[in-house]
């Protein structure tokens, strides 16, 4: 079997398991990347991602291409990976796109956006619709190579000091939330706080916050955020899923053989699996245990929920009328939304409403 095709046409796991890796790559030399993580070791779905990514492709080259990973702020911070990629001083990254809103907007469009796909909408839109075509135009213009790597699902509406029992109880409320959906709580009458994931617990125990969200059970129990806080809210209306992704600096990508290129994609793609499979196979006997342990779980109200849809139609629209980046991926990107949630409403979420209620 030709070398190339039997690659391209092979998951990871064959690859490995036919031990024909070291056959593959024969030709190429000897390479070593550093890919620093936004997220701390203590998240070992997160930066477990990254760890399963480099052992892939240590793996699948009989490590002739090896790929070291460092924790948020060993190479550069958490938010400074994009920076660092554009300067040459790492080959590659994995994050939350959506920290670089301040960039472009457009970034978020690559992650998560208030009231946008889910999961498995996002995964459909990146490998059978335009979304990978659209970003890996918009990265081009920084010089950056974007992979799907992960993503958490639907995330909890965060931890609260005080109750939410309207939109009112939001104004003035210091929250740490994730990178775009503070444009959105703004006009809420909240004060958004970008906040890395390991530093989440001082500021929410101090009262620097007054409520934190980060991700679900699993993470949260992890991070003890209920150890300051213990009004749990769901769902997290701005993040329906959260795409992760590797960016992989263009001038390193390019460098490599079509053969170790493949294996980049093949090697992104698993742990990409890895990760929300994590996250769905410990989110439920987290939630139970964070429960014993004294959480009070609560559905935001609808009325929080409403102002929040309305607020994000208005924030869409002056991104449209700014920025022609946002424009172009958003008009396919919400298009493909609009069909894929009416879809859902008819099959999977009508199934999995009348699941959720049943006794098991």
């Amino acid at each position: 079997m030709e070398r190339r095709k039997f690659l391209q046409g092979a998951g990871m796991a064959g690859i490995l398991a036919a031990g024909a890796a070291p056959a593959i790559v024969h030709a190429q030399e000897q390479i070593r990347w550093r890919l620093a993580s936004s997220f701390p070791k203590s998240l070992d779905t997160l930066f477990g991602g990254a760890e399963t990514f480099a052992k892939n492709v240590t793996e699948a080259t009989g490590g002739k291409f090896t790929v070291s990973v460092h924790a948020a702020g060993e190479l550069v911070p958490a938010f400074g990976v994009v920076d660092a990629l554009q300067q040459d001083t790492i080959e590659c990254a994995h994050t939350a796109p959506y920290y670089f809103f301040g960039k472009d907007e457009a970034f978020a469009l690559d992650c998560a956006i208030p009231f946008g796909m889910n999961a498995r909408q996002m995964q459909a839109w990146m490998r059978e619709g335009n979304g990978m075509k659209l970003l890996r135009e918009f990265y081009a213009q920084f010089n950056i190579v974007n992979f799907v790597m992960g993503n958490s699902g639907a995330q909890m509406g965060g931890w609260y000091r005080k109750e939410i029992k309207s939109v009112k109880d939001l104004e003035g409320l210091k929250i740490r939330i994730g990178g775009f959906a503070g444009r959105v709580i703004t006009k809420l009458g909240a004060v958004p706080q970008n906040i890395p994931a390991g530093e989440i617990y001082q500021a929410l125990e101090k009262g620097t916050v007054d409520a934190a969200e980060w991700i679900g059970p699993y993470d949260d129990l992890r991070l003890g955020l209920h150890k300051v806080a213990k009004n749990y809210y769901y769902p997290a209306w701005w993040e329906g899923s959260t795409q992760f992704s590797l960016l992989v600096n263009a001038k390193a990508f390019n460098g490599l053989s079509n053969e170790y290129k493949s294996i980049v994609r093949q090697a992104a793609s698993d742990a990409h699996i890895a990760v929300l499979g994590r996250y769905d196979a410990h989110n439920p006997t987290s939630l139970k245990q964070l429960i014993a342990e004294g959480a009070k779980l609560q559905r935001l109200p609808k009325d929080v929920m409403d102002a929040a849809f309305k607020a994000s139609r208005e924030v869409y629209a002056e991104l449209n009328d700014k920025n022609p980046n946002w424009k172009k991926i958003y008009a396919d990107y919400s298009r493909f939304l609009a069909d894929a949630s009416q879809w859902e409403g008819v099959a999977e979420g009508s199934f999995n409403q009348y699941m959720s209620a049943q006794k098991l």
